[in-house]
């Protein structure tokens, strides 16, 4: 099972949607998905049941980012780049890449992965200490990750 491509078929991301993602703009908002969800959880102690509706909302907010953004008018910054190199990496079993960058890509993940283990036990015990440091260790391996896909885009131009 590729993860990776499951990630892209759950959020239904298609030509068009991948297009409109390598939008710098779609991709620098696309962090405020994380502590949107985050919020949303945490607002069970103020909203109980209620915390379902922001929850809700920041899924939607997740699917729908890729979606908004016009198509860039180039390829040329940080973030469109990382954003081909992604669409690149999830197509590695039809055009190969080099291991060294699928093995970053692996070992960041679960890094990530690891942070938001932390960050589901913060928020299951409403530690805001673990939620930060959650947080940032899921966040941080992940704008990493975006970098690796930058040069995987650069070295297949």
């Amino acid at each position: 099972m590729d993860l990776y491509k499951s990630a892209e078929k759950l959020m239904g991301m298609d030509d068009a949607a991948w297009k409109c993602h390598a939008n710098p703009w779609s991709v620098y908002t696309r962090f405020s998905c994380l502590p949107l969800i985050i919020l949303a959880i945490w607002s069970r102690v103020w909203l109980g049941w209620w915390c379902l509706l922001p929850l809700a909302l920041a899924i939607l907010w997740i699917w729908l980012n890729p979606r908004l953004f016009s198509e860039p008018k180039s390829l040329d910054s940080w973030a469109s780049k990382g954003v081909m190199g992604e669409r690149a990496f999830l197509e590695r079993k039809n055009k190969p890449i080099s291991q060294h960058n699928l093995d970053m890509a692996n070992i960041l993940t679960a890094l990530s992965v690891m942070g938001v283990a932390i960050l589901i036990y913060g928020l299951i015990v409403l530690s805001f200490w673990a939620v930060v440091a959650g947080l940032i260790a899921t966040i941080l391996p992940k704008v990493w990750f975006v970098d690796r896909m930058v040069w995987l885009y650069e070295d297949s131009q």
